[in-house]
Formats: structure tokens, C-alpha cells, sequence
């Protein structure tokens, strides 16, 4: 069975916790050690806040791009924080879109 871990905000959490992934909620500055964690617990998929998202920098980048474990940036289901528009990203990269 896959291993899903979900970080970010408690509210969120809880919906991802009914659904059987495994949940932090870091606290100030913790968020760069608990998604160290939770990769090292073998977690095949580790889902971001786009909240928590923000505050690993260069490490996100660098997750996104890998391939163990698969990395994902979500919206909080409070709608504050939205996660990034792949999609449109690419096509603004591509001159399809201005």
C-alpha cells in the first residue's frame, strides 16, 4: 500500500487524515525538518499546502523535480492559499499564452 504523508495546515489535515494519509502540521520554521521526515519514512507521495509550499524554497524545487517520492502542491481547503497553475505556467513558457 502507498505511503501518503499530507503537511500543512490542521483543517486541511483532518480531510486528509479521513482519507488514511498520514498528517503533520508543522509548526514556525519546522516544515523543512518534517518533510525531511517524512521522505525518510519512505513516503511515496508527500503532499504540500501551498502555504507550507513556500517555505522550503529551493528544497521544493528540488523535490518537484525528482522522482522518490512524488511530490504535489495543494490548495488548503479553506481556499486562502491556492496552489500554483502548472498548466498555465507552461503554456506562458511555451509563448502560447501572455
Amino acid at each position: 500500500m502507498a505511503s501518503v504523508y499530507y503537511i500543512g495546515d490542521e483543517a486541511t489535515a483532518c480531510g486528509y487524515r479521513l482519507a488514511g494519509a498520514e498528517t503533520r502540521v508543522p509548526g514556525p520554521a519546522e516544515t523543512a525538518e518534517v518533510f525531511r521526515r517524512a521522505v525518510q519514512d519512505g513516503a511515496d507521495l508527500v503532499l504540500l499546502s501551498a502555504e507550507v509550499a513556500g517555505e522550503l524554497g529551493v528544497a521544493l524545487d528540488e523535490a518537484l523535480a525528482g522522482s522518490q517520492p512524488l511530490v504535489a502542491v495543494v490548495p488548503d481547503v479553506l481556499g486562502r492559499h491556492q496552489a500554483p497553475d502548472v498548466a498555465r505556467e507552461v503554456r506562458l513558457a511555451l509563448g502560447i499564452e501572455s
